[in-house]
């Protein structure tokens, strides 16, 4: 009897032993993984950047897990087949980003590039972008003039209206929902537009441009001012070459 209960006390002191040993490697290990980690590469589909509170911040992502967008915590519904990084502010609203797409097949070159700064709450209202489609590309820096209202109002309208099962009714309901929504006219274009022109483009508050400054392929400069329904009104040199 005295020597079971000597065995037995024998194998607890050993058990307590262990895992003593397990605690302190295990702690040591997480004390370790706290702090700074180098890498030398990493590979990942998407990355996840968080403050110290849980709000997230970025993504960089591939073109299969991209983060759909989200505004006043309400988020998208729809597909974003781009590769790229996208910024969230302080309240997690999505402000804007950097993303890209390309390919060639069949003969056929089409890509897009932009990097955009949001409004609070609203869409881009400054970015450079890229385009290039059917041989015509275009290439520039454009403003936006966007409303004072929260975007989210138009995600919760657009979510609703992608649950009708009917297409056609579906496809009539989003178009009513963008037909109505705050208008987002762009009032300044700087770049190369698809005729390969460089030109300089400012719009009035309904996006209709009112002045344009344009140096074409063959070198031709000229000095353009519109009405309302973007007839030239005066040019600069005029039709006949003078000044």
């Amino acid at each position: 009897m005295a020597g079971s209960v000597r065995r037995q006390l024998r194998f607890l002191r050993l058990y307590a032993i262990v895992n003593s040993i397990v605690l302190v490697v295990l702690a040591t290990a997480a004390f370790r993984q706290s702090g700074p980690q180098k890498f030398d590469q990493i590979t990942a589909q998407r990355i996840d950047i968080v403050d110290a509170n849980g709000t997230l911040r970025m993504v960089i992502s591939n073109k299969d897990r991209m983060h759909p967008g989200v505004m006043d915590g309400k988020t998208i519904d729809r597909p974003r087949p781009v590769a790229g990084m996208l910024f969230f502010n302080d309240e997690g609203d999505e402000v804007g980003g950097l993303t890209y797409t390309g390919r060639e097949a069949d003969g056929t070159r089409r890509a897009d590039a932009g990097l955009m700064f949001d409004q609070l709450k609203q869409d881009q209202t400054i970015g450079f972008s890229y385009t290039e489609s059917n041989g015509r590309r275009t290439a520039g820096f454009q403003v936006w003039d966007r409303a004072d209202s929260h975007l989210s109002v138009l995600i919760e309208q657009l979510n609703a209206a992608n649950k009708i099962q009917d297409r056609t009714e579906r496809e009539a309901a989003i178009a009513k929902i963008r037909a109505t929504a705050p208008p987002g006219p762009r009032r300044l274009f700087i770049g190369k537009n698809g005729d390969r022109a460089a030109t300089v483009s400012l719009a009035d508050a309904n996006g209709k441009p009112r002045l344009t400054l344009t140096v074409d392929p063959t070198g031709n400069p000229r000095i353009e001012f519109l009405d309302e329904q973007g007839k030239v009104v005066a040019r600069m040199p005029d039709k006949s070459g003078g000044q």
